[in-house]
């Protein structure tokens, strides 16, 4: 079956751009745009989505409280859409804050179109989408006006890690994929995947994206640290 999208964003060029490219694809359907938050909360009411593309600044409703809302708690995960922000990267401070609110990713708006195809692939298929030089730019930009708390969900586990999976979980944060954090830990794959589930497990977090998150609001990794 098609990936069933949603485009949301307040520019109707940008969205019939995205839509172009999605509906040539045979495993790609657009079934349905909004131009604001508000309203894409309101169509997916009684429209069934998978994935959604989430602009961030938008009109009544932005990006972060829409993508809150659709990913709220409570909400079946495994049913519900997942969303993919869309930022244009030196304005969008707020995009991670939409990661905190469940949002499974983010691309720039200017991202190559293959990238872009790739990452709605991989969203759909209930992986995180962390690309590794754009994690970190984006991070690196905005994580310092972003306040650290100790109370951070998760922050506690940290402590219970393993040495190794310490090790892996800066890398996670560091945008490196699983191929990537093996080849540099000369581990396999297999045992990277194994490493990274136990510390989602440990720290009670939905995916990479949150682990991302934790690592730099606990000062695991800080602002220009990646390499």
């Amino acid at each position: 079956m098609a990936i069933r999208i949603m485009l949301v964003d307040d520019q109707a060029l940008l969205r019939t751009g995205f839509r172009m490219v999605l509906q040539a694809q045979p495993d790609m359907e657009v079934v349905a745009e909004a131009g604001d938050g508000a309203e894409a909360v309101e169509v997916l009411r009684a429209t069934k989505v998978d994935v959604v593309l989430m602009d961030v600044r938008m009109p009544r409703m932005d990006g972060v409280e829409a993508t809150r809302q659709i990913c709220g708690e409570g909400k079946d995960r495994e049913s519900g859409p997942r969303v993919l922000i869309l930022t244009t990267f030196d304005l969008d401070e707020y995009a991670f804050s939409a990661l905190k609110a469940g949002a499974s990713g983010f691309m720039l708006k200017d991202v190559p179109p293959g990238e872009l195809l790739a990452a709605i692939r991989s969203v759909h298929s209930g992986d995180a989408v962390v690309a590794p030089s754009t994690t970190r730019r984006l991070l690196d930009r905005f994580t310092p006006m972003l306040p650290s708390s100790s109370t951070t969900p998760g922050a506690d586990g940290i402590d219970r890690l393993t040495e190794r999976e310490r090790e892996v979980l800066l890398l996670v944060a560091q945008g490196l994929s699983n191929g990537e954090i093996a080849r540099k830990l000369v581990l396999s794959e297999a045992t990277v995947k194994t490493h990274v589930g136990r510390i989602l497990t440990k720290l009670d977090l939905r995916d990479r994206v949150q682990a991302v998150v934790l690592a730099y609001e606990t000062g695991l990794v800080r602002a220009g640290s990646g390499s």
